[in-house]
């Protein structure tokens, strides 16, 4: 309890003791009783329940998150022309009252669902975009009463502000906003230049009327059943689109891999058909290189052949057939057979 509620409170229990001796007073005065002492405590919680009350009604105490405006019968115009600052003062007893303002943070709420908005229902802003498409915006408008203003919006307002001032301008901020936008515009690229805009012209127009503000926040856009049925044809389109596009894509990925094993594997045959035939070429070389070393050792010793022809017959044969009309081609030893001895038998 501040020092102003604790006199206004005296001055309440005065007035009530008064109250009380006034009873006995006239209890005692109907009864022809002495009533001279009482009468003297009478007048005297009168005066002082007059004094305690004329100074509770002149003492105001401005809370630290508050500005007080004075009407005054004395001052010119009905009103002072400074507001009240936090702390204790005075001011001219039934003469003169305090009106309170809030200088702290305050919040607007303009929403589609119930129980959101400061106003009950569906508040949602209805705007138009320059292509004629409409939507429907929730805001919130988070602002405060200029301090040096606070008799201005008094004088302009009272205590209708939020309503009559916030309310119509932060729609009428919107509506001029989003008119200048396309709908896909406000949807996505250029949303924060749209959010922007907004804050700009309604910080101005706020200005002009003695408010701050704080904070201006886009919470939700929303559109026509139709164009949200568009919109979601239009997003089924793209996603199949990128679907095919992939798929596409995965042919190609395959294609080329396929492409690359083919040319692996003709690469490969033409490596193994050069190295059969470097092989080929390296064996004839070979075989042509030892029919010259043959020929030139035959030359040379004309009895190799007929050497080499009996050296690769078989130990045991003993008798070679040939064609009764073919010449011999070289001559063959004479083979007698070996003789096979005859056991002796013994009478």
């Amino acid at each position: 309890m501040d020092i102003v509620s604790a006199i206004r409170s005296l001055g309440g229990l005065l007035w009530l003791a008064a109250g009380v001796v006034l009873v006995v007073v006239l209890t005692r005065m109907s009864r022809k009783q002495p009533a001279r002492h009482w009468v003297r405590l009478l007048l005297g919680l009168l005066a002082a329940a007059i004094v305690v009350t004329t100074v509770g009604a002149g003492l105001v105490f401005v809370p630290p998150e508050k500005r007080g405006v004075v009407i005054s019968a004395l001052a010119p115009g009905g009103y002072r022309s400074q507001a009240l600052t936090p702390g204790l003062h005075w001011i001219i007893p039934y003469a003169e009252y305090v009106e309170y303002y809030p200088i702290s943070k305050q919040t607007y709420t303009m929403s589609s669902s119930l129980g959101e908005g400061a106003v009950e229902g569906d508040d949602s802003i209805k705007a138009r975009t320059a292509d004629g498409q409409l939507v429907y915006m929730d805001a919130s408008v988070i602002f405060s009463i200029d301090p040096t203003k606070v008799v201005e919006v008094h004088i302009a307002w009272q205590n209708r502000y939020p309503h009559e001032l916030v309310r119509p301008l932060v729609r009428g901020v919107i509506r001029d906003a989003v008119s200048q936008f396309r709908i896909e515009e406000v949807i996505s690229t250029k949303r924060f230049e749209l959010e922007q805009m907004i804050s700009d012209n309604l910080s101005r127009r706020m200005a002009e009327n003695g408010l701050i503000l704080e904070e201006f926040v886009l919470r939700n856009i929303a559109f026509t059943d139709e164009y949200a049925q568009a919109i979601e044809q239009k997003q089924i389109a793209e996603q199949q689109a990128l679907q095919a596009k992939f798929v596409v894509e995965q042919k190609k990925q395959e294609a080329e891999q396929a492409r690359q094993v083919a040319q692996g594997q003709a690469d490969a045959a033409v490596i193994r058909a050069k190295g059969e035939a470097q092989s080929r070429i390296i064996q004839a070389k070979a075989e042509a290189e030892a029919l010259g070393y043959i020929a030139q050792a035959l030359k040379e010793n004309p009895d190799l052949l007929t050497y080499r022809y009996i050296d690769k017959l078989a130990p045991g044969v003993q008798v070679m057939l040939v064609p009764n009309n073919a010449p011999y081609l070289l001559p063959l030893p004479q083979i007698q057979p070996t003789p096979t001895p005859t056991p002796e038998v013994t009478p």
